[in-house]
């Protein structure tokens, strides 16, 4: 019974990847909906990050079209059967894509090609695990000396930041190329034993710090002192530094807290990129430079009132933004105010006004949609924004 249902479950995922490819690039050769990713991300209540993934797979494993029309084989044709024969698990793409994706440019299509397909014939017998080794033996074999040129590691290059834990700690994964190596490697030295400490005096035989925990502090005095600098322009309106947002009461209170035990600590606050930041880190960055602090009185969220006759946002009124809507303002979007644009209520084209309590967060896919009539936004009487894509009543984003 379970080998029959693994196979079923092996046969849908072939068909889920048919018709995602559809989804993302229509037959027809129509142009796909800008509203519609949002629309399946809600209907399948899957992250907009999992839809990418299932569309830049199935755009590898379908056949692809031509710039003149005809049709032409999968990029990877071997995989592309044997999921659409339910041959292969999930595990068992990924551990495919990575050996041939690992593959550098030097390796012959036709050797690339013929490793993908005994790397497809052995996953159709055996786990993933196995099939991983066989593919770093394959590429042993086809690379001995391990030759890689800068195409090759411009496309491994990758840092990845993950979720934020309960104790506000990322873990950060990924591959730097050698100069990034290179710079990180120069400030790595300078965070050498006794210097550079967090919060200790420097005196080296005081300083307990793991290699590991240098590290972190190496790569944290870098983008401290990049975006003090200056020297990295604006982002969309505004210079490139940290967006942060609390109360009056609250920062009031910590302020209190970090002298007086007795006081407990506030929540803490929001980032413009939609993470936790206890309120004594706060407290220490401000020492050392205001960012952008935006501080609300806690009995209110409505904006204040700045007019403006101009389209363009000031950088006060985004910053109102990240106070009031932390992020996109699309229910069920968890992109964050660094990522998301803003939106006029009622649109600028239609009569809307540049004002504080008019304008809110919006992601460049959801702001697309709402101009494009995917989407209609009205105000509520709470001063929020509510979506409806017209098959439900207006929403707002509860996140």
């Amino acid at each position: 019974v379970a080998e029959r249902l693994e196979t079923q479950q092996r046969t849908n995922r072939g068909l889920m990847y048919r018709f995602f490819g559809e989804i993302a690039e229509p037959p027809d050769g129509a142009e796909s909906s800008p509203g519609l990713r949002g629309r399946v991300c809600a209907r399948l209540r899957i992250t907009p990050g999992e839809l990418t993934r299932r569309f830049r797979l199935a755009a590898r494993i379908r056949p692809r079209r031509s710039l003149t029309g005809p049709p032409l084989a999968p990029e990877l044709e071997a995989l592309a059967g044997a999921v659409e024969a339910g041959a292969l698990g999930e595990d068992h793409i990924r551990v495919i894509c990575h050996a041939v994706d690992v593959l550098p440019a030097a390796v012959s299509p036709a050797d690339v090609a013929e490793a993908e397909r005994v790397l497809v014939e052995h996953a159709s017998k055996l786990d993933s695990a196995v099939v991983t080794r066989l593919g770093q033996r394959i590429a042993d074999y086809l690379n001995p000396d391990g030759n890689f040129t800068d195409e090759d590691r411009a496309r491994r290059r990758s840092l990845r930041l993950g979720p934020q834990g309960p104790d506000g700690m990322s873990r950060l994964t990924g591959l730097l190329d050698p100069e990034a190596r290179a710079y990180f490697e120069a400030i790595e030295a300078a965070v050498r034993p006794g210097f550079r400490q967090p919060d200790t005096s420097p005196a080296e035989e005081r300083d307990t710090r793991s290699q590991a925990q240098r590290g972190h502090d190496a790569l944290k005095l870098a983008l401290r002192t990049a975006i003090g600098s200056g020297n990295l322009g604006t982002h969309r309106g505004h210079p490139v530094t940290v967006v942060i947002t609390t109360t009056l009461a609250e920062l009031d209170r910590a302020a209190h807290a970090t002298v007086n035990p007795a006081i407990a600590m506030p929540a803490p606050a929001r980032t413009g990129g939609g993470s936790r930041l206890p309120m004594p880190d706060l407290i220490r960055m401000a020492a050392n430079a205001i960012h952008y602090l935006a501080v609300f009185e806690d009995h209110t969220a409505r904006p204040l009132y700045l007019g403006r006759q101009k389209r363009l946002a000031t950088t006060d009124q985004r910053l109102i933004c990240h106070a009031r809507d932390h992020g996109c303002t699309r229910p069920n979007c968890l992109e964050s105010g660094y990522h998301s644009e803003v939106h006029h209520a009622p649109d600028w084209a239609q009569g809307g006004q540049t004002d504080a309590d008019k304008l809110f967060f919006a992601c460049g896919p959801d702001h697309a949609g709402a101009t494009n009539g995917d989407y209609h936004t009205e105000v509520t009487n709470t001063g929020r924004l509510a979506w409806t894509d017209g098959t439900s009543p207006p929403e707002i984003n509860q996140g």
